[in-house]
Formats: structure tokens, sequence, C-alpha cells
């Protein structure tokens, strides 16, 4: 977990922490990838619509078991519902939601008080099985 500040560029920080974490832990580069975009997505997402927590930040978390990562984005609310829109083609945004709805096997909105977590579940298998190397390998 960290918190971050309430600004762009904490974008950029999550999404190099939980890479460098999940690289850590041996997992396929296309899992973080998917990881990577979906924290990128839910942290753009309550930078742009919600409000910080009290103390002016933001909450980043993950946790990895087994073979799948959650990952969620704590804010300080907002005034809608987070939801996955269905924008026309020519819309310039409102595809957030969709994107993680469709990399994520599941996600969801928690609600704590003030706080609002927006978490999603995906897959993450490791390199390894059982100690051995996998061996299927991604194609460059």
């Amino acid at each position: 977990m960290v918190l971050l500040p309430y600004a762009p560029s904490s974008v950029a920080v999550a999404r190099q922490r939980l890479s460098t974490d999940l690289q850590d832990c041996g997992v396929f580069a296309a899992a973080i990838d998917d990881a990577v975009l979906v924290v990128s997505e839910l942290l753009s997402n309550a930078l742009r619509h919600a409000h910080p927590l009290p103390s002016g930040m933001v909450r980043v978390a993950w946790l990895r078991s087994d073979d799948h990562i959650e990952v969620a984005v704590s804010d300080g609310g907002a005034a809608t519902e987070p939801r996955a829109g269905r924008p026309t083609l020519s819309s310039l945004g409102g595809r957030g939601l969709g994107i993680v709805e469709y990399v994520a096997e599941s996600w969801g909105v928690r609600h704590d008080g003030d706080t609002t977590t927006v978490w999603a579940i995906l897959p993450a298998p490791s390199q390894s099985v059982n100690g051995q190397v996998a061996a299927l390998r991604e194609v460059s």
C-alpha cells in the first residue's frame, strides 16, 4: 500500500511501484502490464472524479495471492458512483472502467465512511510453477 499525493504525477509513481513489486514476485510480464493498466485507470478516475482522502492523498494498494492480484484505489468519494460508461466512438473519455471491466476478472466499489475504494481482481500467474520456470514463454 502506498499513500500518494492527489496529483496526476502519482499515476506514474503507482505504475512503477506496482510493476517493480510484481516483477520481484516473478509475475508474467503480460499480467504485470494488465495490472499496471488497471491501476492507471482506477487512479486516473479517482483524480478526475473524486475528492482526496482527508489527508489530501489517495491510497493505492495491491495484494498478490496464488495466481491473482487485487488492486485497489481509495479516495474521498465523489458525487456519483463509479460505473463503466458506454461512450460514443467520438467521445474523448469515459472508457476507463470499461477497460477495467474487460481486463479484470471482477471489479467493484466499497464504501467505508467517507472513503470510496474501487478494486479489481486480475489473473497474475507467476513465471514458475512448483519452483520450475514455466515452459510457456512470451514471444516478443
